[in-house]
């Protein structure tokens, strides 16, 4: 992969003056992701033709692809400036709007160049897709946010109605149906993808769209079918190899078979994107949204490097070099690059993954509390990561905060479907904790109560995790049995709840078998005092009492309860 800047560098295309100039040429050039080509027609063609809207709203559109969005800001205001009434530069406005989160003024933007588009269709068009670039931009990379149901319901409404403008423009079908892929609907998706089809079908961007969505379902030979039938339309479709590319990204880590042969096509296809685009600092930023799939974290932070050196660089070089960092344990580099990602980017452009980058970069580095508050941060900018709880949960685990740990985990375990059977036990373990922590504490300070609260929490954790384990975990058992051993009362009204627990788990030790170490002899001792207590204080029976004590004693000579037995009535019925 290492090779793919270089090998590109002799195939990309130099020179302005082999460029087309006409804004068809140009839109061509867009839809290739020939961004630089695509520049170079439409800022001659604002000169040649000044007096032409388009051309300011198709330049402003290419900033926008580019993650530029105040250039483009600037090149619609122009737009309009020359065309009050030019509804594509009033849809313009509307892009720049929601990808600065400003979702009122967009809407705005976005009903005033309806108005004003009268049988145009390409103001709805272009309306339709801004709803489907990520929040964070285009930069936000193939492992940033995903498109939201509000917003793919918004593209489908607005797209929608541009049909009934226009029911054969092509371009219209195939961004409903990318909208319908981005919610995971491949019937909608499909359907409409051959309709757009029907509409063109020398339309090459529909058959990268279909095969997209096919890789998504993991049927990758089809997939590669639509990438080829692109290519027999257009041999020079650039998009066609980047997403053949980063099919077999995801061929290569599904199939273990074909893991090494993947990646060297996916290498391959990469290396024919780059030589039918560009090799501007943008391409170089699409190169590493590449080198993030295919898990080339090495390259990355060196390709990411380079181009902080260049004066010309993309700031959002930095969240790759952050991302980089921290996979390649290169913690204090990671920090430095996300802080200054962090500190410099436009709001709008921060992501969740920015934060919980550096929130695990924090935590690697020991700086645990940092880190849990920029895990929260990601979890502020989207409370559906709640994934991101997990990591939260364990962090405070790690520190001994166990009431914020248990807390959590609760949460995790409540909103997420990644939430394991340990993690419910630390929920349990962590409130079990808390309450024993407040206990001591009470011991010296009366004006600390602990909190009963986190027994019946305690409880219920562990209670879950016994119900859905596939045997009986020791473990679980001892400390479900401490809760309940905190839960029974004093001596003299002692309610037994922990004696089904306690003996269960000497069951559990004695059916292993084996010498047990010395961690288990204490809990063992532990088990046997407690059935003693129940058997002098409850039960009222002497023989019993001696029994169970003298097994105490016998696994751990120290245990405090066996040691006072001993020393007082036991010493009596002894004799």
């Amino acid at each position: 992969m290492r090779k793919i800047a270089v090998a590109a560098l002799g195939l990309v295309l130099t020179g302005s003056s082999v460029f087309a100039q006409s804004l068809a040429d140009a839109k061509k050039a867009i839809d290739g992701e020939q961004f630089q080509k695509a520049k170079s027609i439409l800022k001659n063609l604002t000169v040649t033709q000044a007096d032409k809207d388009e051309n300011y709203f198709y330049l402003g559109w290419v900033y926008v692809n580019q993650d530029y969005p105040d250039s483009a800001k600037a090149l619609f205001s122009k737009g309009l400036a020359i065309n009050p009434k030019s509804a594509l530069n009033m849809v313009g406005l509307g892009i720049v709007a929601h990808l600065d989160h400003d979702n009122t003024t967009a809407t705005t933007n976005f009903n005033q160049a309806i108005l004003l588009a009268g049988k145009n269709s390409k103001p709805y068009l272009y309306a339709g897709l801004s709803y489907l670039i990520p929040h964070g931009g285009r930069s936000a990379g193939p492992r940033g946010p995903k498109i939201s149901s509000f917003d793919a319901e918004a593209a489908i409404a607005i797209l929608t109605k541009g049909k009934a403008v226009n029911p054969k423009d092509a371009e219209l079908f195939l961004a409903i149906g990318d909208a319908y892929r981005s919610q995971l609907n491949s019937s909608e998706a499909y359907g409409a993808y051959q309709q757009a089809l029907t509409l063109d079908p020398k339309l090459t961007a529909v058959y990268v769209a279909t095969g997209v969505l096919w890789k998504f379902a993991d049927n990758f030979s089809d997939s590669e079918g639509q990438f080829k039938k692109a290519l027999e339309i257009d041999p020079n479709y650039g998009p066609a190899y980047r997403e053949w590319a980063e099919t077999d990204i995801r061929w290569a880590y599904s199939d273990a078979a074909q893991h090494d042969a993947k990646i060297k096509d996916a290498v391959e296809n990469y290396k024919k994107y780059i030589s039918l685009t560009d090799y501007s600092v943008e391409s170089q930023m699409r190169y590493a949204d590449f080198l993030v799939s295919a898990k080339d974290f090495v390259t990355l932070q060196k390709v990411a490097t380079d181009l902080t050196a260049s004066v010309k660089t993309n700031l959002r070089v930095y969240r790759y070099l952050g991302i980089a960092a921290l996979e390649n344990k290169d913690y204090p580099a990671g920090i430095t690059a996300m802080n200054k990602w962090l500190s410099d980017a436009n709001p709008g452009r921060i992501i969740p993954r920015d934060y919980l980058t550096l929130g695990r970069l924090q935590i690697n580095s020991k700086q645990d509390s940092l880190g849990i508050l920029s895990l929260k941060k990601a979890l502020d900018l989207d409370t559906s990561q709640v994934d991101i709880l997990g990591e939260i949960a364990n962090s405070f685990y790690a520190l001994k905060k166990y009431q914020d740990a248990g807390d959590a985990f609760h949460a995790f375990g409540q909103k997420s479907k990644q939430a394991k059977l340990s993690d419910h036990f630390k929920e349990g373990f962590s409130y079990y904790q808390a309450f024993k922590g407040q206990l001591i504490k009470a011991q010296t300070n009366p004006t600390i109560k602990a909190d009963t609260s986190f027994l019946i929490r305690a409880d219920s954790a562990f209670t879950y995790v016994e119900s859905k384990a596939k045997t009986p975990q020791a473990t679980i058992i001892y400390f479900h049995a401490n809760v309940k051993n905190f839960e029974d009362g004093d001596r003299d009204n002692i309610k037994g709840l922990a004696k089904p627990f306690y003996e269960q788990y000497i069951q559990l030790i004695l059916a292993k078998g084996g010498t047990l170490d010395d961690d288990t002899k204490g809990k063992m001792a532990e088990a046997y005092a407690y059935l003693g207590s129940i058997a002098q204080y409850k039960e009222k029976d002497d023989a019993k009492t001696l029994d169970l004590y003298t097994k105490a004693k016998d696994m751990d000579p120290t245990n405090p309860q066996a040691v006072y037995y001993f020393a007082t009535k036991g010493k009596v019925k002894a004799k």
